[in-house]
């Protein structure tokens, strides 16, 4: 009976789409799709896990946030609760959002009411409890908010940031006390990365704690001369904000674009004892990035990753806090970018350490002494290790996941020290570790593909035993089990073989011809042609009645260095081509339209949706592009110069990566839909294309959302974009 109801409602839709006739005003015109782009569409994933240092045991928050309980690793049982919003003392909450567990077991430390920053950082009130006592105390009492707390290594102190300064928390006397004093909003960040290092080096804390506990270590950001950005906030649909109903307020920030100055970066050691500080200067003068800071297992070795302005060189050095003295350690170079995991996923062990590399063309795993010296290549082959989790030194083992069994597979191995490499999975899939113990004892794995819903098992590593199931997701996969569902394909041309997928119709009628909406995001290093489990947007095009084709072209990932970094200088211009020649690929299925075929895609997908849109020999009847960059000119500093240099460096690079280049090639209609409040893309960028179609004589169609970010999520939103973005084609694909 519900097979039976869904194919009728699938047909129903698939007509609405497929009848010229019909215009669609709003998203009830299309059944089913805030199913597909909403809250019914996410899986189930386990709550966060926090091994104890031995792994022999773990803790986990429950769904209402009252509880933390501890479990047995090895069976699974619960052992204690360990905090329950019942039963503290001094201290009453209602529920906590997320808890970090002190490196010496002792203590927890609880968020509420978290508040986003940006995409990665919130601040939240913080509050420590100590298990033994069961007292629940604020951590600060002079700052409400904090942001990135972090333990001293025995649970004594917590380090953490409030306006822009770094503070100390004594908990044994209960002092507080000021570790910087200087912060002050667009000029000095202590502790806290600023948006750019946020953004594009994936990290919200600039903090480091000595193993003596005797000593932190942190980077002050001089953000003074990066130039500021601001936008209008409107009231809103979502979440309104009334004091806007009648004037725009104002949101502002330092952002800098390409070519324009970066925060100045500082490294700074504070005594605990002596409440000296002292700052710490780095032998390179060319040194325009820190992206990490982190202590490897001695008092006087800090381990300080750098880059130039370029990206294209890395040097690590092991600095003594205390003496301020800096050794280089390793120099990574390449001709183009470095692969991010090269300087921002460095694994330190207490004899060496471990880092990814892509100096043979492929992304492999070395092992280095302390004094620098190439201990081992732990991986090699034409294949890309995709991430390291860590090392399990009672069997010697380091464990990994790689394209071994093919681009669009993520394959999970271990090896040995005599180098010998064992799959812990099967050859197709996508196999990750979510959370593991720090000595690799246990883990939490996860294990989907394009046919089966994502699931969870905690496995004891000796033996590769499964403990249990965390969660299966079998009830969830039954909901979708008669959705559309991706078909991997590659085709080859002009000499280039490239994987794709191809989603069709759930009444799929090979005797018909349907139109096509390719789908893709195309940036350097990324993939969407993956063998794991999505459902969104692309399987509801199906439902419409749309075939939805997705090809990776050459300068995304998995495959290689010489296969990414062709794009260099570059963008635009090789991605171009193979989105075409993936859309005259289509054209030769038989079950597809060749005159209607659409071009999609969200931020550099919305980018290569109006550059294929643009091309002189472009096929696409019609093009949709969501929060798009136009020209690299306005995106910031370390994304768009990694792959793009400074204007300055490449002019020319950057005149013809720009869609403003091409405005009068454009002959397809196109729709820009953007958030208003995007602190990523901004919308300058469509509103700078708009101007310049103006200028030509041209138009563009464009759509916005009130108040809304790079995401454009919130009420309905999602299904408004996409609900629109059908609109859009069945009237101008007829």
């Amino acid at each position: 009976m519900k097979r039976n109801h869904l194919h009728i409602i699938l047909s129903a839709a698939a007509l609405l789409l497929g009848t010229a006739s019909a215009v669609a005003v709003s998203t009830a015109d299309y059944p089913m799709i805030e199913q597909y782009v909403g809250s019914d569409s996410r899986y189930t994933a386990p709550a966060a896990i926090y091994f104890a240092p031995d792994g022999l045991s773990y803790l986990t928050l429950n769904a209402a946030g009252t509880a933390i309980t501890r479990y047995d690793s090895k069976t699974n049982k619960e052992i204690e609760k360990v905090f329950d919003v019942t039963h503290t003392r001094e201290t009453t909450l209602p529920s906590i959002s997320s808890f970090t567990i002190s490196p010496d077991g002792g203590k927890i430390l609880v968020a509420t009411d978290p508040q986003p920053v940006y995409r990665r950082s919130t601040t939240a009130a913080y509050y420590v409890y100590e298990i033994r006592s069961r007292i629940l105390a604020p951590l600060s009492k002079e700052h409400p908010r904090q942001q990135s707390p972090l333990f001293s290594p025995d649970g004594r102190m917590v380090a953490f940031v409030a306006d822009n300064n770094i503070y100390l928390r004594k908990l044994d006397y209960g002092s507080e006390l000021a570790v910087t004093t200087d912060g002050a909003k667009d000029a000095i960040i202590n502790g806290i990365p600023d948006w750019t290092y946020e953004e594009e080096f994936a990290t919200t804390c600039s903090m480091a704690w000595a193993p003596d506990n005797l000593t932190i270590c942190y980077l002050k950001y001089n953000e003074t001369d990066v130039p500021k950005y601001h936008f209008q906030l409107y009231e809103g649909y979502d979440q309104p904000m009334e004091q806007y109903r009648l004037y725009p307020g104002t949101f502002e920030y330092k952002y800098p674009v390409a070519g324009e100055p970066n925060s100045v970066v500082t490294l700074h050691s504070y005594d605990v004892e002596t409440r000296k500080t002292k700052q710490i200067t780095l032998p390179d003068r060319n040194i325009e990035y820190i992206p990490r800071i982190e202590f490897a297992y001695a008092p006087d070795r800090l381990m300080v990753t750098t880059l130039n302005r370029e990206q294209t060189r890395m040097e690590l050095y092991s600095v003594n806090p205390r003496s301020t003295t800096a050794k280089s350690i390793l120099v990574e170079q390449s001709e183009a970018w470095l692969p991010t995991a090269t300087y921002q996923d460095i694994a330190y062990f207490p004899d060496f350490f471990v880092i990814s590399s892509a100096r043979s063309g492929y992304t492999h795993l070395y092992q280095y002494s302390y004094a620098g010296a190439l201990q081992r290549t732990l991986t090699s082959g034409n294949y890309d290790v995709t991430a390291y989790y860590g090392y399990d030194p009672q069997g010697e083992l380091h464990y990994y996941q790689s394209t071994s069994s093919g681009a669009i597979n993520r394959r999970l191995s271990k090896i040995d020290r005599k180098g010998k490499i064992t799959n812990l999975t099967a050859a197709e899939g996508t196999e990750s570790i979510l959370y593991h113990s720090p000595v690799m004892n246990y883990f939490v794995q996860c294990l989907s593909s394009s046919t089966q819903a994502p699931k969870y098992t905690l496995i004891q590593a000796s033996g590769y035993k499964t403990v249990c199931t965390l969660q299966d997701n079998a009830a969830y996969a039954s909901r979708w089990a008669n959705a559309p569902k991706p078909e991997f394909f590659t085709f080859t041309d002009n000499g280039n073989t490239f994987n794709g997928y191809i989603i069709k119709p759930a009444d799929f009628d090979p005797s018909r011809r349907y139109p096509v909406i390719m789908s893709q995001y195309s940036g350097p290093d990324s993939q969407s042609v993956l063998n794991r489990w999505s459902i969104g947007a692309e399987n509801y095009f199906a439902v419409a009645g749309y075939v939805v084709v997705c090809v990776d072209g050459r300068g995304t990932g998995g495959r290689g260095r010489q296969w990414s970094t062709i794009v260099y200088r570059n963008l635009g211009h090789y991605e171009t081509i193979d989105q075409i020649a993936a859309a005259r690929y289509a054209a030769t299925l038989p079950f597809v339209d060749a005159s209607r075929i659409a071009i999609y895609g969200w931020s550099y997908g919305g980018y290569e949706t109006i550059m294929a849109a643009s091309a002189p020999d472009s096929p696409f009847a019609a093009a949709v592009a969501v929060a798009p960059v136009t020209d690299w000119r306005y995106y910031d500093t370390v994304y768009a110069e990694r792959y793009m240099l400074t204007p300055g460096q490449n002019a020319d690079g950057y005149r013809t990566s720009s869609t403003l280049s091409y405005i009068t090639r454009r002959k397809c209609p196109l729709l820009i839909m953007h958030g208003t409040a995007d602190d990523n893309v901004h919308l300058y960028n469509t509103i700078s294309y708009s101007s310049h179609c103006i200028e030509a004589g041209r138009w563009c169609d464009t759509f916005l959302f009130p108040n809304k970010n790079h995401s454009i999520l919130g009420t309905r939103s999602r299904a408004v974009v996409y609900g629109k973005l059908l609109d859009y084609l069945s009237v101008n694909m007829k």
